[in-house]
Order: C-alpha cells, then sequence, then structure tokens
C-alpha cells in the first residue's frame, strides 16, 4: 500500500458535513485506499483496507447505530416544549459550522455567506449585520469588545461591538473553530495543527506552536480553552497540552487516550473538542478512547474511564457531562469519575456537546431538536424542534435561556423559565 498518498489525502471529515456529503466522502476515501493500494496488494494490504473500509462505513453510514422502538419515539414527542422567545435567520452553512455566541447582553451570529449580525437578545431584532466579501469559516468568538472570526483562507478578522473592521490577520491555513481572546492575546487554531497567538491591538504575530499530526485524523471543529494565563488545547493521538498565553511555550503534556488496534482508524484517538477547566482541574476526552481530569497545575492524572467522543464535554462543581458517541449522554462523578448515569433514548445518533443552563443540560441533535434533560438524573424534561436541519455546535447560555444555530441558518432562543 502508498502510504505517502493514503496520508496526504485521507483525512475524515465527520463533523462539518450532512449525511450525503459524508457518504460521497466515505466513497472518496475508499477509492483512494484502493488506488493508493496499486497493483501489488498484498493479503496483509487487503485486510488493513477491508478493516478500514468497515469502520469508515461505521463511521459515515450510521443508520444502524441504535434502534429506537416507536413507543420511545412517541414518547418524545409528547415531552414538553421549551418556551421559544424569539427566532431569525442567516444564510445555510453547507461546509462549516458556526458558534452563535452572546456577549454583553446581544447574540452575534455568521455564516458561510461572509454575514456578521448581531442581535438585540431579548428580542431578537437585529442591531447591525456587517457583509463581507470573506468565505467565513469559523466563529463567532468574542471578547474583550472584540467580535472574531476565521475564513477558509486563514484569515483572522476582528471587528468591534459596533460591526466595524479593527484588523485583519493572515495565519496558515483554514480555520476550524472560533478565535478566543484574553489578556489582549487572540488565539487561533488552524487545520494544519497550528495554534497562533496574536495581538488583540493590531493583529500581530506574538507566538506559534506547532502541534504533532498522526498519518491518519478527523477533519474537527475543535478550539482550545483559554483559562489561568494558559491555553488548553487537545491534539490528534490523544495528547493535551497546556502553554503559556503569553508566548507559547509548553507547561505540560498529558495522554488523555492511548492510540490501539492494527489499522491507522482504529488507531485513531483524536480530541477533536476543547478542554474544560475549573480552579483545579482540567479534563478532556477522545475519539476512540477515554474521558479524563488532571489536575490544572501539573498535569497529574487524578481519574480516567473509557469513553469515546467526538463531540465534548462540560463540568460543573459536582459532574463532567459528556457526550458520548452514538447518541448518548453520560455524567460522571467530578471527583472520583464514577458513572452517575446515561441518558441513550434522545431519538439522535449524533448530539452536540452538553452546555449547562442552571439545573439543565442542553444537547442539541441532527434532526434540529433541542434537548433539556435534568442535571443529576440525565431524566429528559423539555424538547423542542428547530427547523430540521442539524444542529453542530453547542448552544449559547442566555441570561434566562439559551440560543442555538442550525445549518439552515435559523437562530432560535429558548427560556428555560417555565
Amino acid at each position: 500500500m502508498d502510504w505517502a498518498i493514503l496520508n496526504k489525502h485521507l483525512t475524515i471529515v465527520e463533523s462539518n458535513f450532512t449525511r450525503p456529503r459524508r457518504l460521497f466522502t466515505f466513497w472518496i476515501v475508499f477509492f483512494l485506499l484502493l488506488t493508493g493500494c496499486g497493483s501489488t496488494m498484498n493479503p496483509f494490504d487487503m485486510r488493513i483496507v477491508e478493516a478500514m473500509s468497515t469502520q469508515l462505513s461505521d463511521m459515515f453510514v450510521t443508520d444502524e447505530v441504535i434502534v429506537y422502538e416507536k413507543e420511545e419515539l412517541d414518547a418524545l414527542k409528547s415531552v414538553d416544549p421549551i418556551p421559544l422567545k424569539w427566532k431569525n435567520k442567516v444564510s445555510e452553512n453547507e461546509i462549516a459550522s458556526f458558534y452563535v455566541v452572546y456577549e454583553n447582553d446581544a447574540v452575534y451570529s455568521a455564516d458561510e455567506a461572509g454575514k456578521l449580525t448581531k442581535y438585540e437578545a431579548t428580542t431578537g431584532k437585529q442591531l447591525w449585520q456587517v457583509k463581507t466579501k470573506h468565505r467565513f469559516s469559523a466563529g463567532v468568538g468574542v471578547g474583550e469588545g472584540l467580535v472574531l472570526l476565521g475564513t477558509f483562507k486563514g484569515e483572522v478578522l476582528a471587528y468591534n461591538e459596533s460591526g466595524h473592521m479593527l484588523w485583519q490577520a493572515s495565519v496558515t491555513s483554514e480555520i476550524l473553530s472560533p478565535p478566543q481572546v484574553q489578556n489582549n492575546i487572540v488565539v487561533v487554531r488552524t487545520v494544519d495543527g497550528r495554534i497562533f497567538g496574536l495581538d488583540a491591538i493590531d493583529g500581530k504575530r506574538k507566538w506559534i506552536h506547532q502541534g504533532a499530526t498522526p498519518p491518519l485524523t478527523v477533519r474537527s471543529t475543535a478550539g482550545i480553552t483559554l483559562s489561568h494565563g494558559a491555553v488548553f488545547a487537545g491534539f490528534p493521538g490523544g495528547k493535551m497540552v497546556a502553554m503559556s498565553l503569553f508566548n507559547g511555550n509548553i507547561g505540560w503534556e498529558v495522554a488523555v487516550s492511548h492510540p490501539r488496534g492494527v489499522t491507522e482508524l482504529e488507531r485513531m484517538t483524536d480530541i477533536t473538542s476543547v478542554p474544560v477547566v475549573s480552579d483545579r482541574l482540567v479534563c478532556a476526552v477522545a475519539y476512540q478512547g477515554r474521558v479524563a481530569c488532571f489536575a490544572i497545575n501539573d498535569g497529574t492524572q487524578i481519574w480516567t474511564r473509557e469513553s469515546s467522543s467526538s463531540a465534548g464535554l462540560v463540568m460543573d462543581s459536582d459532574y463532567v457531562y459528556v457526550t458520548e458517541d452514538k447518541g448518548i449522554v453520560s455524567a460522571y462523578d467530578l471527583l472520583s469519575g464514577a458513572s452517575v448515569w446515561k441518558q441513550s433514548r434522545l431519538g439522535s445518533k449524533k448530539l452536540t456537546k452538553p452546555v449547562i443552563k442552571g439545573q439543565y443540560i442542553v444537547v442539541g441533535d441532527d434532526q434540529g431538536n433541542v434537548n433539556l434533560l435534568r442535571n443529576y438524573d440525565g431524566v429528559l424534561i423539555a424538547r423542542s424542534a428547530t427547523d430540521g436541519s442539524m444542529i453542530q455546535n453547542p448552544a449559547s447560555p442566555l441570561p434566562d435561556g439559551f440560543v442555538v444555530q442550525t445549518a439552515k441558518g435559523g437562530v432560535y432562543a429558548y427560556s428555560t423559565q417555565f
């Protein structure tokens, strides 16, 4: 097998595509595998291809992952709706997925067409809209008076809260996650594994970190977490690092998960979501790997449990909540890692990262539904439908609820005041 061809072409596009695109990508990838093997394929190579094609099919063709009984689906329809505060709409997003965010009594959303929109958080009234000539690929990041976006061409764009552009900077490749800002430093992550620290005043580069990239990785919108003057980031291969926000120097590096298996697909254990941080702990979860928590000061492992997630996790003072594969939401004890509850019957195979809002856990799904789970036992309390298109990224908390954005560009704000 010509592994050079495989390494060059095979990036799994799981997070950013609707099902027809995933099927198309699967056949393109499988064709590359076959052509990369050439005419001298030996039996061992053939077994690898067969194993990898089976796993690719499992990843992209997910119709048989979970079978829901009719009674269970009917029960979902009978759940109380979540009160809708307002709704609005931006352009449909075919590839990228955007985070709609709340900041200073306003909600910001963006789309691939290059529009950035600001809404009044209480009523959804449009306050302004900026139409650019860029194709946005990532956003929105907010903080310290900045509204930040990334593009497919590796451009970082900074606006103020009035919609005026402040600066534009270039990095090395496509940006898939919202830029973040803290202590006058903007941090942005690119698809080629690099993390950049930029001056928040003018966008000038302050530092760069190059992460390791295994032969086969999951293309994801994994970003970074800024906290305690540090940048926390997960990488392909199950590694997580803590680096200085001010100069990019590595403080510590740990293994959340270790690759296992024979084929490259079996050994893929990427961290495709952002770590979560408290005063004492930092926790992360890997695809085909584990969920683990570490001491924030030196990376000492506190606990670890078998898990697999490409969506992510969140924590409060008691539990770590993880959206696991096959449509499962799990809660683990924050101090010990003991399993507390699992919710596996939400009628969907692909859920968003969980978000904490008061006593509720909010998760969206690939059918455009939003679900409220009770935090201490995982019971489904309320559920509402949006426009039927995928909700790819987590909800953003509002003072009295939360807001989500769909693949069709629907922006929906809900209340958690029943």
